[in-house]
């Protein structure tokens, strides 16, 4: 019985399935099993034969326009299918040579009877020649050279995925690709090395064959003669003409895809590298040089010239070629017609002075020897890096950073760089080009030989170490960095310290006009009549000054129209836009468990900060005994101290109205550490207890 809702399948949902691609693949292998098993009839053994002719220039075509090797991944499955199909066809083909080879040509079928006598030409002794020419050009020269270079691609491409495979890993941290792109990436990567293995083990099928068609044919000859002398009573000539000429048409049409399908492989293999159908390929490397046709087109004239040599074939050649020859040449030498723009002449202006008044936001100034980072290298241009940071930098912060200006100055050391922040600088070091940066992740120093340093960026122990050791280097759990990315790092961590200069009024300005028309109304409403925009700059750059985000913007806004009608003060509404932003703190530092470290402030410690505000109203400051600081100092370096040793990264948890002062103590000498309220826990927020001060 069916159940409700379901319906039997119907006959034309049978066919759907029988048609289906699996199923037609299954039912083709179990065929081509049943071929070693089952008699075959000569008509069907005639259609088999010319389906594996047919099918073997149709692998060759496919692989001779595959653009690239791995456009024909499937190619050593259909080279173990095509084998046990020949060899299949073979042992069909040898049943009934055997059993009624006597009966005449025509007792294997059509197809081997044509073969057998093309090649023969009445002389089973030119058919023996002729098969074992193609079977020595088949095993010796093309399927022992296709196995050789399938062999040492497979070995190269396995040895090389390690660095391809951290290449991928840079660009991805860089920021110059993608998760997609690299995902991507690592699969093309991985079908690359399962194909060149893969084909190294299928061209031993190809040697195989070779091997068993020779073996075949050597048992077909001497068993069909004395099947024939023995059993049949024919004489020793007869039956050797007989058996031999089906022995050798059984072969040739055997041997002749086995042949086109080693062709195939070979083009395949040999192609790793070169992009673009074989054909166009060919043409582009081969026949694009005047100079090479015109060296051919007299030497074919040479030989020509040679007395007893035919000089009709080597004439033509030299004609073709040196056509070829002159028509490349003069398309080299034609100038090429470029449009002219009329100019007129440019009066000699000075340049105004106050152009020199300008300043870089940020700038980059490279050591001479550095130059080359701005050009190609290992496919990562450091132009490309910066470009990519500002984009990352202004979708995690929410405003874009201003452009990055490099040039280079000759008063560095000649591999150093020195990175400005409005033409003061603001972090300095040096790179080693053609080395890489070694890092151990436990923050010990590295035990390989090279230039001991500290990471311009974090300060880390490092050392430079030669691109011949990257293998040890991964091997011993070392983090591996490229010049240009220890640069970019530097200037990351940079940029973050003084995301709160670079945002600038017009910066403020250029946001609002970005901002989403369902919050254009609240921008009209709110600036200038109730925040000034100098206002919102300032709270802005407070929360950048403590790595938040501003690009939830709306909300931002939101709390400045509820706050701002109370309060003047740029530190309390800075405090309340935070609660607002809840959600997104606790969310940015939440650990790897999904629940918010914290570490809490005591209750002595919360009412000695409530004790130590002096001053009228919303104008308050901090005034605490220095003894008393430093003890708060120590204790909040011994707690997080512990809380990193274990791994963590804790938030410090404080009341609202002493915040803002709790953090301007922990800034002077633990910038990195994160102060937040109890206003600032979301409801839905998990909180996981690390320490105490």
């Amino acid at each position: 019985m069916m159940k409700d809702g379901m319906a039997a399948p119907t006959g034309r949902d049978m066919l759907g399935w029988v048609a289906r691609g699996e199923v037609a693949m299954a039912v083709g292998v179990i065929g081509v099993i049943l071929l070693l098993i089952v008699p075959v009839p000569t008509l069907i053994l005639d259609l088999l034969l010319a389906i594996s002719l047919v099918s073997s220039v149709l692998i060759l075509m496919t692989a001779l326009m595959m653009k690239k090797p791995l456009d024909f991944a499937i190619f050593p499955t259909v080279l173990l299918v095509a084998t046990l199909f020949r060899l299949g066809l073979n042992l069909a083909s040898t049943r009934l040579i055997l059993s009624h080879g006597h009966e005449g040509a025509d007792s294997a079928g059509a197809v081997i009877q044509a073969f057998g006598e093309l090649m023969m030409s009445g002389s089973f002794i030119i058919g023996i020649i002729v098969f074992a020419i193609l079977l020595v050009v088949n095993f010796v020269v093309i399927t022992k050279g296709s196995t050789r270079i399938a062999e040492v691609s497979a070995r190269f491409t396995l040895d090389s995925m390690p660095g391809k495979q951290m290449a991928i890993d840079a660009d991805l941290s860089s920021g110059l690709i993608d998760e997609t792109e690299a995902k991507r990436r690592r699969k093309e990567l991985e079908q690359e090395s399962t194909f060149f293995g893969a084909m190294d083990g299928a061209s031993k099928f190809v040697r195989g064959d070779a091997v068993a068609g020779l073996i075949i044919t050597f048992i077909n000859a001497i068993g069909g003669v004395l099947i024939g002398v023995l059993s049949h009573g024919m004489a020793a000539g007869d039956a050797a003409n007989s058996y031999v000429l089906l022995t050798i048409g059984d072969g040739l049409v055997t041997q002749v895809p086995a042949l086109v399908i080693s062709i195939a492989a070979g083009f395949l293999v040999s192609k790793a590298g070169v992009e673009g159908s074989a054909d166009k390929a060919m043409v582009q490397q081969l026949a694009t040089n005047p100079v090479s046709l015109g060296v051919v087109s007299g030497a074919s004239g040479l030989i020509g010239l040679i007395p007893g040599m035919p000089i009709l074939p080597f004439a033509a050649l030299a004609l073709g070629a040196g056509f070829m020859a002159w028509r490349l040449g003069r398309a080299r030498l034609k100038p090429k017609v470029e449009p002219v723009i009329e100019t007129k002449p440019a009066d000699d202006v000075e340049e105004p002075i106050g152009t020199a008044l300008a300043i870089d936001e940020v700038k980059i100034e490279l050591g001479y020897s550095l130059l080359g980072l701005i050009n190609e290298l290992e496919g990562r241009r450091l132009t490309d890096q910066v470009r990519a940071l500002r984009r990352a930098l202004a979708q995690e912060y929410g405003f874009v950073m201003p452009s990055v200006r490099i040039l280079d100055n000759m008063r560095l050391p000649t591999q150093g760089y020195a990175i400005r922040i409005k033409e003061m600088e603001a972090g300095a070091g040096e790179v080693r080009l053609g080395a890489l940066m070694a890092m151990d992740p436990a923050g010990r120093q590295v035990e390989l030989p090279g230039e001991h340093t500290r990471e311009p960026a974090f300060g880390l122990p490092a050392t430079w170490i030669d691109e011949s050791l990257r293998e040890e280097a991964t091997f011993r759990g070392y983090t591996l960095v490229d010049p240009s990315t220890v640069l970019t790092t530097h200037l990351t961590e940079i940029l973050k310290e003084n995301m709160a200069d670079l945002l600038s009024y017009a910066e403020v300005q250029k946001l609002l006009r970005e901002v989403g028309p369902e919050e254009k109304k609240l921008v009209e409403e709110l600036i200038p009549a109730v925040v000034s925009t100098t206002t919102l700059q300032r709270v802005l750059q407070a929360l950048l000054r403590e790595r938040v985000s501003i690009r939830d913007l709306p909300t931002i806004l939101e709390g400045l129209a509820e706050a701002a009608p109370h309060t003047s003060s740029v530190t309390q509404l800075v405090e309340h836009v935070r609660g607002r932003l809840g959600r997104q703190l606790c969310w940015q530092h939440k650990g790897d468990d999904g629940a918010l470290p914290i570490v809490t402030l005591s209750p002595d410690w919360e009412q000695a900060f409530a004790e130590s505000l002096i001053g009228p109203g919303e104008d308050k400051q901090l005034a605490m005994a220095p003894s008393r600081l430093q003890d708060f100092i120590r204790g909040v370096r011994d707690v997080f101290e512990r809380a990193a040793m274990a791994g963590e990264t804790p938030v410090l948890l404080t009341a609202a109205q002493t915040r803002p002062y709790v953090r301007s103590i922990i800034e002077r000498f633990r910038g990195q550490t994160v102060v937040m309220s109890q206003n600032e826990i979301h409801p839905k927020a998990r909180l996981r207890t690390v320490g105490s001060v």
